[in-house]
């Protein structure tokens, strides 16, 4: 096709907040034979590192933009003494892979799946290999990456679907595996304990989904849920339930301390921990707060940078620490069914028009957004 669409580009932001945002006008691509182009509706706005950072750093799991631990920056390579990056949050690191739209055209040679048709809503599960999503229009190579959208469901919801949300359940479920192993193995308790760590939507999807799953189990008399939350975000979760008990980690203390203060709130030392930090200051006090065998669980980017470094106190302890990856698309779509029926509900989520990309990113960075921040490239509705 010779006509051209819009294509955004966010990089991780310097001391001034300038030059981080990128617009170009790129051709329209061609329908691939044996998949299918996609109209971009909304995509979670977060940033990728440009080539003089370490890793990116983004929003996709904040709740209000609150400024994240100086520790956390650190571990990417990103000192605080600049402004720009007050604020900013570890999230899951998919920088324009969230994104929901409709299918705009389909490959001559294509096999459908699942009643997709030309116009049919969709969320992007996010292959190895998917294409950057600030962009009008992408294309998919096959129909196996794309998730209908139940009309129910708003597109602008949805792309907070496939990272940070999915993430999320992923660690909830595999969670509830050592939970299990925990309550029914040969050293079974009655009751166990979960602590959920971090701060903003993806401690709040993971606090949702986990009082979601294990209210309908065989074992919901017998867990507790807890959350430690980095700064003042703490009065959020505690809204959540009343059974749910919140312990703030405030870093005047000292680590004794929050350890002390967090396993008071948990009722003992726990049984998980699924820790959504970004630091080796917060995964060294979780392994502080577990009971003997229990077991950490870390995101896939924590876990490669963090885990050898812990491999010796961990036997020393006798805990664990499992790396958890990104959910299936089985799971996410399960996930898209859920949210759409009402039965887990999304953490909020603040919708800007795709050409204000520049004006979110410096919102982002100076705490002024509340919740996820969503980029809208077409209006469908």
């Amino acid at each position: 096709m010779s006509k051209l669409c819009r294509q955004v580009s966010i990089e991780s932001p310097g001391p001034t907040l300038k030059e981080c945002v990128f617009s170009f006008d790129v051709p329209v691509p061609e329908v691939p034979m044996y998949g299918a182009r996609i109209r971009v509706v909304y995509a979670g706005a977060c940033y990728r590192a440009n080539r003089t950072r370490s890793a990116s750093v983004c929003s996709t799991s904040s709740v209000s933009s609150i400024g994240s631990l100086s520790g956390e920056m650190e571990s990417f390579g990103i000192h605080t003494s600049t402004p720009a990056h007050i604020g900013l949050r570890d999230g899951a690191l998919f920088p324009g892979y969230e994104v929901a739209g409709v299918v705009d055209a389909i490959g001559k040679a294509a096999e459908c799946v699942e009643g997709i048709t030309e116009g049919t809503r969709i969320v992007l599960y996010p292959y190895e290999g998917v294409p950057h999503g600030y962009a009008e229009y992408i294309v998919v190579p096959d129909f196996k990456c794309l998730v209908p959208v139940p009309d129910q469901l708003h597109l602008s919801v949805a792309a907070m679907l496939p990272t940070g949300a999915l993430l999320a359940m992923n660690t909830v479920y595999t969670a509830a595996e050592c939970l299990k192993r925990v309550l029914d193995g040969p050293n079974h308790k009655d009751k166990a304990t979960i602590l959920i760590v971090g701060t903003g939507g993806l401690a709040l999807w993971a606090l949702r989904i986990a009082t979601h799953y294990f209210r309908r189990g065989s074992y919901h008399e017998r867990i507790r849920i807890s959350v430690a939350t980095l700064k003042d975000e703490g009065f959020i979760l505690a809204r959540e339930s009343e059974k749910i008990n919140v312990v703030q980690w405030n870093e005047d203390l000292y680590e004794k301390q929050l350890i002390e203060r967090t396993t008071d709130a948990c009722g003992g030392p726990v049984d998980v921990v699924m820790n959504f930090g970004t630091t080796s200051r917060s995964l060294h006090r979780s392994l502080q707060c577990l009971a003997r065998g229990g077991v950490v669980l870390v995101t896939e980017d924590v876990g490669e940078k963090l885990l050898p470094k812990f491999a010796k106190k961990v036997e020393e302890m006798g805990v664990n620490i499992a790396i958890v990856p990104n959910g299936s698309i089985e799971q996410l779509k399960e996930l898209v069914n859920l949210v759409a029926s009402g039965e887990i509900e999304p953490p909020p989520h603040s919708v800007f028009p795709a050409e204000e990309a520049q004006e979110v990113v410096r919102k982002l960075c100076n705490s002024e957004i509340h919740g996820r921040a969503i980029l809208k490239f077409h209006d469908i509705d």
